[in-house]
């Protein structure tokens, strides 16, 4: 059984029943319905009671008098969230055990009389002394009624007598007796002061009642007939809303002006309430009527326009545009901010003429705010296992690459928004770049977007063009967060180390505010000229070269993809590129098969490059072949399985199909020859071998330099010729040699622009080869910048070099010993079939480079050092 108060038409109702009847509606309204009979029949009987029942009233109040002399013993009935004054009726439902036994023992023993206490936890179910009020009311049973549906519930009708105070509680056969004493309130204020306090509290009720109460008017006129002022305070504390120990503090506390000023308050304070609800209502029901005032000169000017279109062939047909796009507007997930702005442009568009050009710069405006993803994003799914698989079967090798990618990733799914640096992938053109940030995209469930900034020169392509510009349109970064609708896709800016600047602006410092973590969460395109959050947006930069500006590079975290070896390339090939071209071409299981040994041939003959672009283009043209000759033999149909003739591409009949090779293969293989070298180069497109030729004859002792050299190239010859002379003697070279003898250092492929520095090693070793005769080891290339000391300094670009040499056929590689540790980092499937000598000086490499040691004109000098003690060896 559960106790429930029914707060309905301002009637304060106990129902004491299970959760099944407290929730039937009907039996509720009877309830409503009787006791607002009950109510009418006091308020009528207040005055009529007075005059036609006086005599029944005397004989009755001198049989009460008598009872209540000695009565101070009665059933105790326990009641939840309303408290019952004297001089009130109310009707409730009975249903705990206790509570019916305490109405059936006061009718039957007790005169009809029984003490009603309030509960001080509605929430509790059973009854307990501790947890009954102090003060309570002796009330009469006026009547009693079962329940329409529960039989274990009976309805009882009760009228408040006096105040009582509990002494003690005593538990007899499942309910609660009471010892308890009459403690009357005594209203301690004369005639006079009654009388104002009763017409202030009757009208502070009406016009609360008035307000908040629906039977407003009949309760306004009991409470005006009743002349007693604790009467008028008990009925007006039973109709208003406070709280239940607000209101039993009428009960428990003896001072009648306290209660008198607790209920002034609470009405004033209502009263104020209303007044400020009256004023919204009134302010609402003002908006309400200029909105309607609006909708209907907007319906009126709509029919005017569609006359006008009929009168104008359709002239005005634009109204429809207009509906759609503020249905859009409505329908959008728009920031607050943004919606204030878009709904500003459409009050605009909507009083501007359709025809205006106006109207269509506000339009193409209010659709890029529609078109913008402000809120809409794509649920990112960031799985390791998942991302691993997807990298493997997109891309083979380039370990350190997918290492420092799933790195990124696992960071990224622990935090929400990641403030680190942006990834930036440099590496020459074919090594997929580009297809590294497509298979991310794929692992993480994001939408892929490519940028590609190649040529960008303009700042507003990054940013966007004002809206005062004729033409003007958002930058790429929203126009592309437009195109895949989403404000967390994968973003490639492609190629950013090809940007450049002129009179309209410096892209690369506008990117910044999109790449810095600390910035983009409120970029500002200067088209829509609001803060779009770029936040969730996961960037990814590719680059050729580390030609980047350095305010940009500083936000990024650089990952080199150096190019692949030989057996890379071939087992790329074989999983990708030749399935791919295959398909691209039309050929169908059983036509064509390329084996190993002729992908190896094009790779050694055919290409010489980090990545396997042109290695695709082999392919392809294989692949192209074979289908001209099988249309040329079954016609453009493709032949039956039956038909099909299988054509086998190998290293034997590779020329009939790519031609006659351009490169060769085998350096080592070789004669040894004076004046020339094989230096190593990096470039934009990875390494590459540099042929360095010198050659000596009779002359002047000029030094001549040709191939296209840049400023620091040159700078290096002179600076390899000077070694070379202040060694003259140790080298076998006399001064009449020099000062009679001119030295032609010349690069081939003069068309190709070179320079750098790490070439002084290469130089100083032909120099001396030309200068003394003495030929060089073919199978030999080296790096390293030089001194005029003779010493080799560390150099850029190992991994790139060291590929280069694998791919030209070297065998025996000479590089700074300041480079040795750089090792480390090179996989070993470069460094195999390649020994890497780490060198100090230029004596280290003449030792190895040249096939014969020069005889000295005259013993070496000998040093003394002081710091150490003992001899050096120039």
């Amino acid at each position: 059984m559960s106790e429930h108060k029914i707060d309905k038409d301002n009637i304060d109702i106990d129902v004491d029943v299970s959760p099944n009847v407290a929730d039937d509606n009907k039996q509720q309204s009877e309830l409503e319905n009787e006791q607002q009979n009950e109510l009418k029949t006091s308020s009528d009987n207040a005055v009529e009671n007075k005059s036609a029942s006086d005599a029944a009233q005397e004989d009755d109040t001198a049989k009460d008098s008598k009872e209540d002399a000695v009565e101070d013993y009665l059933p105790l009935l326990a009641l939840r969230d309303v408290v019952v004054y004297p001089h009130m009726q109310i009707a409730l439902f009975v249903g705990r055990e206790p509570s019916v036994k305490a109405v059936e023992l006061a009718q039957a023993e007790y005169g009809n009389k029984v003490l009603v206490v309030a509960q001080k936890d509605s929430l509790t179910e059973d009854i307990d002394h501790d947890n009954l009020y102090q003060y309570g009311t002796v009330c009469r049973i006026v009547s009693t009624m079962p329940h329409d549906s529960d039989e274990n519930c009976i309805k009882v009708l009760i009228e408040g007598q006096y105040r009582a105070r509990v002494d003690s509680i005593e538990s007899h056969d499942d309910l609660l007796m009471a010892s308890f004493a009459r403690a009357d309130l005594d209203v301690s204020m004369d005639e006079s002061q009654q009388k104002n306090t009763i017409q202030a509290l009757t009208s502070l009720f009406e016009s609360y009642a008035d307000a908040r109460l629906r039977n407003a008017r009949e309760l306004t006129r009991v409470a005006k007939r009743i002349d007693d002022l604790l009467e008028l305070v008990y009925f007006i504390s039973t109709r208003v809303s406070m709280d239940l120990d607000i209101k039993q503090s009428f009960l428990e506390q003896n001072d009648i002006k306290t209660h008198i000023n607790t209920l002034t308050e609470y009405l004033v304070k209502q009263s104020a309430e209303q007044n400020i609800e009256q004023d919204i209502q009134e302010a609402v029901r003002q908006q309400m009527e200029d909105n309607q005032r609006e909708y209907f000169l907007n319906e009126k000017m709509k029919a005017i326009k569609n006359e006008l279109s009929d009168m104008n062939d359709g002239a005005f047909d634009g109204e429809d545009d207009v509906a759609e796009l503020e249905q859009r507007l409505d329908e959008a997930d728009l920031p607050e901010d943004v919606r204030k702005k878009a709904e500003q442009e459409m009050k605009k568009l909507k009083m501007m003429p359709p025809a205006s050009s106006e109207s269509s710069v506000v339009r193409n405006y209010i659709e890029w705010i529609l078109d913008t993803p402000w809120n809409a994003t794509t649920k990112v799914s960031i799985n390791l296992d998942k991302a691993k698989t997807v990298l493997d079967e997109d891309h083979y090798g380039l370990q350190d690459v997918k290492d420092r990618i799933l790195e990124y990733l696992a960071v990224q799914s622990r935090v929400k928004k990641l403030r680190g640096p942006i990834l930036c992938l440099v590496g020459p053109p074919g090594v997929g770049k580009t297809s590294l940030g497509e298979s991310i995209a794929r692992a993480t469930g994001r939408k892929f977007v490519r940028m590609a900034l190649g040529g960008v020169r303009d700042e507003a392509e990054i940013r966007g063009h004002r809206r005062t510009y004729i033409g003007a349109m958002p930058g790429k970064i929203v126009q592309s967060l437009a195109k895949v609708e989403v404000k967390n896709p994968l973003f490639l800016l492609d190629e950013i180390d090809k940007m450049a600047h002129d009179f309209r602006g410096d892209p690369a410092s506008a990117l910044l505010e999109v790449l810095d973590p600390s910035q983009n969460d409120t970029f500002n395109d200067h088209y829509l000229d609001m803060d779009l959050d770029l936040s969730q947006v996961m960037f990814i930069c590719t680059a050729n070269s580390m030609d980047i500006p350095a305010a940009l590079l500083d936000r990024m975290e650089v990952i080199r993809l150096p190019g692949y070896t030989e057996a890379e390339k071939v087992n790329i090939a074989q999983k990708y590129l030749v399935p791919k071209a295959i398909k691209n071409n039309g050929l169908k299981e059983g036509e064509i098969e390329i084996v190993e040994a002729a992908l190896h041939s094009i790779v050694r003959s055919y290409t010489r490059e980090a990545g396997v672009r042109n290695l695709e283009r082999e392919v392809n043209k294989i692949c192209r072949k074979v289908v001209r000759g099988s249309v040329e033999t079954h016609g453009a149909r493709a032949p039956k399985k039956a038909e099909r003739e299988l054509v086998v591409v190998d290293d034997k009949n590779i020329d009939d199909y790519l031609g006659v090779h351009q490169y060769d293969y085998g350096l080592a293989e070789e004669e040894p020859e004076i004046g020339r070298i094989t230096g190593l180069a990096w470039t934009q497109v990875g390494g590459e071998l540099l042929t360095i030729e010198a050659v000596a004859m009779q002359g002047k002792g000029e030094l001549i330099f040709t191939g296209s050299l840049g400023d620091v190239m040159k700078e290096s010859i002179r600076a390899a010729m000077s070694v070379v002379r202040a060694r003259g003697d140790s080298l076998g070279i006399d001064y009449e040699t020099f000062k009679t003898t001119d030295v032609h250092v010349h690069m081939p492929e003069g068309a190709t622009p070179k320079d750098g520095p790490s070439a002084g090693g290469a130089l100083t070793t032909a120099l001396v080869s030309a200068l003394t005769g003495i030929a060089i080891r073919p199978d030999i290339a080296m790096t390293g910048e030089i001194t005029l000391r003779g010493k080799i300094l560390r150099i850029g670009g190992l991994k790139e070099k060291l590929l280069a040499a694998h791919r030209g056929g070297i065998k025996h590689v000479l590089i700074p010993d300041t480079n040795e540790r750089d090792l480390a980092d090179i996989p070993d499937n470069v460094k195999e079939g390649l020994t890497i000598q780490p060198v100090a000086t230029i004596d280290e490499i003449l030792k190895v480079a040249l096939v014969s040691m020069p005889v000295p004109i005259k013993p070496a000098k000998v040093t003394v050092d002081k710091t150490k003690g003992k001899a050096l060896h120039n």
